[in-house]
């Protein structure tokens, strides 16, 4: 269940949980659950449930056999924190991240107040990131609850970006930003862009504007330009910043080493490691 992804702050995705449920607005056009309710009419076996909350415990281990390093989104199909995932099984992920330490792992959660109770009985080796979704101004409090987690870097995905957000970035290490794409998406002013960038810019903090969102075209890869440029930073200390490295055009996986090709100018890419 690894696949080169298409999501561009990311090389690869890791599932070893399918499926959720909605809890906030930004779940509203979840692309997981539109996804998953196409593989289940192709007949995939992972998703004979549809997207009811599935465990696949027989590739909870699948990233010890990856063995060239990449970034890895871990459970992009579902929440890994969501209440009906067992937390033994929550540690079992825990402690194969862990021991698959030439891997970065990134996982992201709406359901802030688990991750809170479940952080003190689960490992946090460096090579583990966490974040929390915030779309919209009432959902700020899930950030003072990634503050609580020991993990190197903690970050935040604004999207869907469904409104401004006044954000406390103290103690966070990256911000990504993004429009709702795919059917019935709501649109994202600039301007909410613009203030976040400005609010990262001011603390220090790297933000990766990911796309702009629409209905048919989500605006990403080089499409994604805030005011003149793309904005593709990363963690200070992951060590991919300042090469400059563009991205390829819409709808293209992002470039392997010595694949580069956009003309806009980048506030920093970073290096990517072949998926294989």
């Amino acid at each position: 269940m690894a696949e080169r992804s298409f999501i561009e702050w990311t090389d690869a995705t890791w599932n070893p949980v399918t499926g959720c449920n909605k809890v906030s607005p930004g779940c509203k056009h979840c692309y997981a659950e539109r996804l998953a309710k196409r593989l289940k009419a192709m007949g995939n076996p992972r998703y004979a449930n549809g997207f009811r909350v599935t465990l696949h415990p027989d590739v909870a281990d699948a990233p010890l056999r990856w063995k060239t390093p990449r970034m890895i989104f871990t459970c992009s199909m579902a929440d890994l924190f969501h209440e009906r995932v067992p937390v033994e099984f929550v540690r079992q992920v825990f402690e194969t991240m862990q021991v698959a330490n030439w891997h970065t792992f990134q996982v992201l959660t709406k359901r802030a107040r688990r991750l809170v109770e479940l952080a003190p009985d689960l490992p946090w080796p460096s090579n583990v990131w966490v974040g929390v979704s915030v779309e919209r101004k009432d959902y700020l409090w899930r950030i003072d609850c990634l503050r609580q987690v020991p993990a190197r870097v903690r970050f935040l995905s604004c999207e869907p970006l469904l409104g401004p957000l006044d954000l406390d970035l103290k103690g966070i290490h990256w911000v990504i930003v993004g429009g709702e794409s795919g059917p019935g998406a709501r649109p994202m002013k600039e301007e909410w862009a613009q203030s976040i960038r400005d609010q990262c810019v001011d603390a220090g903090v790297p933000m990766f504007f990911k796309q702009w969102g629409g209905v048919h075209d989500k605006r990403g890869h080089d499409k994604a330009v805030l005011d003149g440029r793309l904005w593709r930073e990363w963690p200070h200390w992951d060590g991919r910043n300042g090469r400059n490295r563009n991205l390829v055009s819409a709808g293209q996986p992002l470039p392997l080493l010595g694949e580069e090709g956009s003309t806009f100018p980048s506030a920093t890419s970073r290096d990517r490691a072949p998926v294989r």
